[in-house]
């Protein structure tokens, strides 16, 4: 642990993510205003955004936190502190007694699951099953939840209407990162398919996708479209749980050139990883936004940027600059604090970046700094 307090960015430790408390008090903002205006639950989906040092100012503007298993609730529990919604693809014996005792709403993904576990969760927790809306315009399979074959969810043809019983609400969660246009096509399915049982529940959870905070999401509209649907079913409490709109543009990562070389061309090393630190990067692929880049060559200086461990394929991208880089030259990778910090690893030995936020007077906190510890701690 670390409180260490610097003024600027060169004096930071590197590699380090960043977030700025600002930026993240925006989203903040805005998604309390669709929350009041629509009059619906906004939850922080944890394995998003799991920053638990900025909890006491999320949990200013949002009901609660969802997990998606045992250590998300726990960390819900203990760090927000408010509602907790817990979902898994499949929960295991041993661990759903503690899930339900941490839980406020439990939603089984299967049939299946719902009759294993229906005698010890419920009258104890509000019970959900997940639906798949069979409706999805996600264009990357690896995000889209409504793929042909997709484990998560139950269709039409797999549910059971003996479970109602059991059950208080239906979930479904059919976006990535997309505007209300998407919603509104997976909601028109899922009131065609399971509306008929609706009078029967107390609550719905439209799950996560939304990308509220983008500049370009159609904000006025959600909340019509919230609106309209408690209209047609006013004693239905309605949910969402955005993961990427709670960090979206809050924050990026530093990393350092420790070399340059050429091999054909211009290769810069620097000391975080793609595959280590950024894997959607490789797993999409998208192309991360470095600060005062381009594209390859339409700048006059191009270099392929690589990570710092001796997997081939730990290329970040190819990127142009007005200058020639060099050693020691701080590389800020935009936008990294959502869907990023919680999917680092410590592959290859290689250290884990430093957290740290930006307050609003504008000096740089480090909440954590990691070392070999974290690395021995994964093993045995």
């Amino acid at each position: 642990m670390s409180n260490k307090i610097y003024k600027s960015l060169e004096e930071l430790p590197s590699p380090a993510f960043v977030c700025e408390e600002e930026l993240l008090e925006k989203n903040l903002k805005l998604l309390k205003y669709v929350q009041d205006e629509a009059d619906v639950n906004i939850l922080l989906a944890l394995k998003g955004f799991a920053m638990h040092s900025t909890f006491d100012l999320c949990k200013k503007y949002l009901k609660g936190c969802c997990a998606s298993g045992l250590h998300e609730a726990i960390l819900a529990k203990e760090k927000f502190g408010k509602e907790v919604h817990t979902y898994s693809p499949a929960f295991k014996d041993e661990e759903i007694d503690e899930i339900i005792s941490l839980s406020n709403h439990l939603v089984f993904n299967s049939i299946n699951q719902v009759n294993r576990f229906k005698d010890k969760a419920f009258g104890k927790v509000s019970m959900g099953l997940r639906i798949n809306p069979e409706y999805s315009s996600v264009e990357v399979d690896l995000y889209n939840p409504c793929a042909p074959f997709s484990r998560m969810g139950t269709t039409k043809a797999n549910f059971d209407e003996s479970v109602l019983q059991y059950l208080e609400g239906l979930h479904f969660h059919a976006l990535c990162e997309q505007n209300v246009d998407a919603l509104e096509g997976a909601l028109a399915n899922f009131e065609k398919n399971f509306g008929q049982y609706f009078s029967q529940l107390k609550w719905v959870n439209f799950g996560g996708g939304h990308h509220i905070t983008r500049a370009d999401y159609d904000v006025e509209g959600l909340i019509k479209l919230l609106k309209d649907f408690k209209a047609r079913y006013p004693h239905l409490k309605v949910y969402m749980e955005p993961g990427e709109a709670i960090g979206w543009q809050t924050g990026y990562l530093v990393a350092t050139v420790l070399d340059i070389v050429n091999n054909g061309m211009n290769l810069a090393i620097l000391d975080t990883s793609a595959e280590a630190h950024m894997p959607d990067t490789l797993a999409m692929p998208y192309r991360a936004m470095i600060r005062n880049s381009a594209v390859a060559f339409e700048k006059e200086y191009t270099y392929r940027l690589g990570g710092n461990t001796c997997l081939a394929g730990d290329i970040i991208g190819d990127y142009s600059f007005d200058k020639p880089l060099e050693v020691g030259n701080k590389i800020i990778l935009e936008d990294m604090i959502h869907y990023t910090m919680v999917k680092t690893t410590t592959f290859n030995g290689i250290k884990l970046p430093s957290i740290i936020i930006k307050n609003k007077e504008g000096s740089y906190k480090v909440i954590k700094n990691f070392g070999y510890n974290d690395y021995k701690s994964k093993l045995s």
